[in-house]
């Protein structure tokens, strides 16, 4: 298989500064202009996902059934985009589309235009307008699918940047930076607008966060190299023939039945679903299974802001200490390690009780920093999967964005399905009455909601490491960080 690579005419300032920015300063040129998409998405999507519910519920005063209905479609709607763009993205004869810097390009103003949809309201809201159900899906759908597109393009990057491992290492170690970066938009908008108390400041700050974050993600469209030559445009008097058979359903489904037909993405599909299904498992119950399992006077109002805190910041901090185990072990193994360590703290705590108050708030804590850590390598395995099918399939461009687009659209449901299922055990065991404050629950009911609880923070994640233990162990790519690819 012969793989082309780019040329990369640079003229001599431009070399120059490259260099100084490597040699001088440290910097890797590349590895900078691709974490800058990272550190624009981080900051929209962290106000975004943080802000988004309170507002429509307690300020837009959506009713009930049109949040749920917003949902739906917007469920719906992340799964099969992700799939779609990857499809367009990887056979389109558009360069905004098939060349991934100029997806990001041109994406960026859309996707921060996008993320300014929520805070701007298309009129005075009244308690159980129509509109503002209208208005949260057009925001949902929108901000999901500028951010599928400008994301999925990066992903694609990911693995046509290089195919070395060790420089595959080194996005990953710029991006958890850039992700640290970017989620501290949360602390200063918080600051700025007292928590969205002040709404006039709250919407000056998203269009100062759009704008900067616009102008990051240009900066990896226009500096961002890949090695990988693009596809180049088909002579005119064939192009309209050659599109439609590109864009043919059965096109689609051929494509997509030889990415799913290879083993190792499906030992790694499965094992990525739970690993997702664990990941919402912890964001969304962390804070209500520590508030009811560990008493108020045992852990401080403070501390526990600090341990919900660490549970989001730790991870990237992790994923940086580890990048020398990454290179003398590779992915696989440190991995693979992860669910071990999940498994057995699981079994410790169960065995232990949960009187253990201080033991329970560093498991709760260990195990979310674990799972989120352990998610933040997983393009590295995709992306051995596309240098595998590039290979295998004999193909001229690899299928990046589908492989990761294909991916997505089986696990994405996890997201959902996650909180589906906790809320309704735990409804099973009175908690839908625990803060009803026209009624007063049995106090016996709180034993069996909380025992509900401890059995769920013990058992969810031991079932699900050794369920991704049995499948990512035959996983067969294990030692690409020991192979050198030029």
């Amino acid at each position: 298989m012969v793989v082309k690579y780019r040329g990369i005419g640079i003229e001599e300032e431009e070399a120059f500064t490259i260099w100084k920015m490597k040699f001088v300063l440290g910097i890797h040129p590349n590895a900078l202009a691709y974490s800058m998409t990272t550190l624009g998405a981080g900051m929209m999507n962290s106000i975004f996902n943080f802000y988004y519910v309170k507002l429509f519920l307690n300020q837009y005063k959506i009713s009930e059934v049109a949040f749920h209905q917003a949902q739906v479609v917007f469920m719906i709607w992340n799964a099969i985009n992700d799939p779609l763009f990857g499809y367009i993205q990887d056979n389109s004869k558009v360069p905004c589309c098939s060349r991934r810097q100029f997806s990001i390009l041109y994406g960026a103003p859309l996707y921060g235009l996008a993320f300014l949809l929520p805070w701007f309201p298309w009129k005075h809201y009244e308690e159980g307008d129509w509109l503002n159900g209208l208005h949260l899906i057009v925001a949902l759908c929108a901000f999901d699918g500028l951010l599928t597109f400008v994301l999925l393009a990066q992903c694609a990057l990911f693995a046509e940047i290089s195919t070395r491992h060790e420089s595959r290492l080194q996005l990953i170690k710029y991006n958890q930076v850039a992700t640290l970066v970017g989620s501290t938009s949360i602390l200063f908008c918080g600051l700025i607008s007292d928590n969205m108390e002040n709404f006039a400041y709250f919407q000056i700050f998203t269009v100062l966060v759009a704008a900067l974050a616009t102008a990051c993600m240009c900066y990896t469209g226009i500096y961002s190299t890949s090695q990988c030559e693009q596809r180049e445009t088909p002579v005119e008097n064939t192009s309209l023939e050659n599109n439609d058979k590109a864009l043919s359903w059965s096109s689609v489904i051929s494509l997509t039945k030889q990415i799913m037909t290879q083993k190792n993405f499906i030992f790694f599909v499965t094992m990525n679903f739970f690993q997702v299904f664990h990941l919402a498992f912890c964001n969304n119950f962390m804070m209500i299974f520590a508030d009811n399992l560990i008493p108020k006077d045992v852990l401080s109002s403070f501390i526990r802001s600090i341990m919900y805190g660490a549970g989001f910041i730790c991870p990237q901090c992790l994923v940086l200490l580890s990048h020398t185990l990454l290179k003398k072990f590779g992915y696989y193994r440190i991995i693979l390690f992860s669910f071990y360590l999940e498994g057995i703290a699981a079994a410790v705590m169960f065995v232990l009780g949960p009187e253990h108050y201080y033991l329970l708030a560093i498991y709760l804590t260990t195990n979310m920093v674990i799972v989120q850590a352990s998610f933040s390598l997983f393009n590295l395995p995709l992306a051995d999967i596309v240098d595998a099918d590039l290979i295998k399939h004999k193909r001229r461009s690899p299928l990046s964005s589908m492989v990761f687009g294909t991916n997505a659209l089986f696990t994405k449901p996890a997201q959902s399905l996650a909180p589906m299922l906790v809320v309704t055990i735990l409804n099973q065991f009175g908690y839908e009455n625990l803060n009803n404050k026209f009624s007063q629950p049995d106090p016996s009911l709180f034993l069996g909601l909380h025992d509900a609880m401890f059995y769920l923070i013990c058992l969810v994640p031991l079932c699900i490491a050794v369920i991704q233990i049995l499948t990512w162990t035959p996983f067969s790519i294990q030692n690409s960080h020991m192979t050198a690819i030029h």
